[in-house]
């Protein structure tokens, strides 16, 4: 079974110049954040959950979930009763369980909440959707591959190519990116939305909800 919808894509801005990754602006609950200048002023974390500096890859995380497991399958899957088709939370299709309609993560499911406090959560649909816009350069920091992503206002954040977690295997290190949003693919409720980039594109995509992705959090202005 395979699923991976590209909602939307962006080809590598290749006019990008290759300076070096700015630093963050501040720190909220203990965590640096840059600020992008983006419209809706959401603040980006500068590392993934687990990470100590932008270029480590940090945990991986079943979507939904808030520890790190050495197996990501649906067997092992918190919000299932073993299998895809026997959902017991965050479910729109009764063809995989109950039906409970909830479509973004509950906080106390929110891993970058959970770990992280003070307003941290994982970006929503809208806002992977919005960081998309950004200028986006496939480049290299102390010798990790991965996209420098640089705001309106100039500032820039860094993200691995940390790759993915399906069962107990480690996929795409170097050459795949993903960060998992908050928000339910609602069509197919079995996956999720999440962002997904190579040298080549930048995409917002689908993908089953099992598989262990890195998380860059985010903070509302207000916090």
């Amino acid at each position: 079974m395979a699923m991976a919808l590209c909602v939307s894509c962006k080809k590598d801005d290749n006019n990008e110049p290759d300076g070096g990754i700015t630093g963050g602006n501040g720190t909220i609950a203990g965590h640096e954040y840059v600020d992008l200048g983006l419209p809706s002023g959401t603040l980006w974390a500068t590392c993934n959950i687990g990470a100590d500096s932008p270029e480590d890859y940090g945990n991986y995380y079943a979507w939904g979930e808030t520890e790190t497991k050495s197996t990501y399958n649906w067997s092992t899957y918190k919000w299932c009763n073993g299998d895809y088709d026997k959902l017991t939370k965050y479910n729109t299709n009764s063809d995989y369980g109950p039906i409970d309609n909830k479509t973004v993560l509950d906080l106390e499911d929110d891993v970058a909440h959970v770990n992280w406090g003070g307003g941290w959560r994982m970006p929503t649909y809208k806002e992977i959707k919005e960081l998309r816009k950004c200028k986006w350069k496939w480049t290299t920091q102390n010798g990790v591959s991965g996209r420098k992503v640089t705001g309106p206002n100039g500032n820039s954040i860094f993200l691995p190519a940390a790759g993915c977690y399906n069962g107990g295997i480690l996929d795409n290190v170097g050459s795949n990116g993903y960060s998992w949003a908050s928000s339910l693919y609602t069509d197919v409720p079995i996956a999720s939305y999440g962002l997904y980039f190579t040298s080549t594109f930048v995409r917002m995509e689908s993908n089953y909800r099992q598989y262990g992705r890195p998380v860059r959090p985010v903070c509302s202005p207000q916090n």
